[in-house]
């Protein structure tokens, strides 16, 4: 859990992801659609990215753990939740609290 708080709060978005999934490529290229260069960390690629998946599904409730994305360090959700937010106009302004857009 520490490891995954520590990178969470490297960077205003940071999404935990694996390589072969599509959702969390979907979430990855929207928030490049709008200008955020986020930190993604693949967890298939990472020596301890089984140990950072468990803590994930645990603070999700559900399994699988990914996406798992973090804005200004706070865990925001998986897709469905980031998906929520864009739709209902909420995303651009929490993005632009945390420092990850400008405009």
């Amino acid at each position: 859990m520490d490891r995954v708080n520590k990178l969470a709060g490297q960077r205003a978005v940071v999404i935990f992801s694996m390589s072969s999934c599509c959702m969390c490529h979907t979430v990855t290229r929207l928030f490049c659609e709008l200008g955020v260069n986020p930190t993604v960390v693949e967890l298939d690629e990472d020596p301890r990215g089984k140990e950072m998946e468990k803590a994930l599904a645990r603070l999700l409730g559900r399994s699988p753990a990914v996406p798992a994305v973090f804005i200004g360090g706070r865990l925001v959700g998986s897709t469905d939740k980031v998906m929520s937010l864009h739709l209902s106009g909420n995303l651009v302004p929490l993005l632009r609290n945390a420092g990850a857009l400008w405009v």
